[in-house]
């Protein structure tokens, strides 16, 4: 039988999970005159609930991740690329004309893609506005759809972007934006910072956890296909591990899954898959963690043995230290704040609990 959980990859049909109320709400949105800011830790589904809820518009849609792109003109040149994918190169040539500076085209034997590049010394923001307008200009007869992923990067990518970025936005009727982050703090200081120029943009949403109840359902419907005595054990054994993080539990359950076919009487399954996926990234983790620093170490060792919050002063490490520490690895994509502070993949966790046996 073919396993029926996927992760690592935007999902869709069968191995989408749960999320209707989400669905809902940005589908309402996109029917909206307004812009959704969307918030959530990395592999938390975002781009796939996004996703999900635009097959069910005509509009044309264009979708960037900020962090592929090292430049503003490079994000121009993207988003015009993402154009060009949509429309005939002969149909919008046209309306190109405005442009103040014009970019070089040339097809990719490789894909048959059309490649887009502005010449050095080409005026940053003035490069992106007439990208943006010509979005505007073509969005006329069907509004567009733009797809701004990993949002928060923007602040890094050039000084006063942001602003001037606002001003051209701010002009625009004929575009929805959804923009994304995993960077809680970040795009909080983007979107509800009364200062920032975005100051609420768009109506905010954060993505948190699947409802246990919800994943447990889709994981024992699931496993009940292949193993219908242990199904509701092993979803309750997989979700107490993962804490219903929704990349990790699909990954614990494809790994379950595989070991199912193989061995059908094997022992605890979902522990023997933990201990498979654990050492598979051994040498992963062992390379994360000789790059950080004593107080890294020290707070995530605090939070791989579930004991109390690393803010408190008896774990040895000044309050002041240990926030600043929690913030730096929340940055870096280790720790999530969920309720309380913890430790985003719990393989890896499970690897540093190890080390302290």
């Amino acid at each position: 039988m073919k396993n029926p959980f996927k992760f690592g990859t935007i999902v869709d049909g069968d191995f989408f999970t749960d999320r209707e109320k989400e669905l809902q709400a940005v589908g309402q949105l996109l029917e909206s005159e307004n812009h959704l800011v969307l918030i959530s830790p990395r592999r938390f589904g975002k781009t796939s609930l996004v996703c999900k809820a635009l097959q069910h518009t005509d509009r044309p849609v264009i979708m960037v991740n900020l962090q592929s792109v090292t430049s503003v003109t490079e994000l121009a040149a993207l988003l015009l690329k993402r154009i060009f994918k949509l429309y005939p190169f002969e149909k919008i040539k046209h309306a190109m004309t405005h442009f103040r500076f014009i970019p070089t085209f040339s097809v990719n034997p490789m894909t048959d893609g059309v490649d887009v590049a502005f010449q050095p010394g080409s005026n940053n923001n003035i490069v992106l506005e007439d990208v943006l307008m010509l979005i505007e200009k073509l969005g006329e007869k069907n509004k567009f759809v733009v797809v701004l992923d990993e949002f928060q990067e923007i602040i890094d990518l050039e000084k006063g972007l942001d602003k001037y970025l606002r001003s051209v936005m701010q002009l625009q009727h004929h575009v929805n934006y959804i923009f994304l982050g995993s960077q809680e703090s970040m795009m909080e200081e983007i979107f509800e910072k009364k200062k920032s120029p975005f100051y609420h943009f768009g109506i905010l949403m954060r993505l948190s956890k699947i409802p246990y109840d919800d994943f447990s359902h889709y994981l024992t419907e699931r496993f009940m296909r292949i193993d219908t005595a242990k199904a509701e054990q092993m979803a309750e054994r997989i979700l107490s591990f993962t804490q219903c993080h929704p990349y990790y539990t699909q990954q614990l359950a494809f790994q379950v899954w595989n070991i199912l076919e193989q061995e059908n009487n094997a022992g605890n399954i979902v522990d023997c898959a933990v201990d498979e996926l654990t050492q598979l990234h051994d040498f992963d983790y062992e390379r994360i963690w000789m790059s950080m620093n004593k107080t890294d170490r020290h707070i995530l060792t605090i939070l791989a043995q579930n004991a109390t919050s690393p803010l408190d002063s008896r774990k040895g490490i000044p309050t002041s230290t240990a926030f600043s520490a929690l913030k730096r690895l929340s940055k870096q994509g280790y720790v999530i704040k969920n309720g309380k502070y913890e430790i985003d993949d719990p393989f890896f966790a499970r690897w540093i609990f190890k080390r302290t046996l």
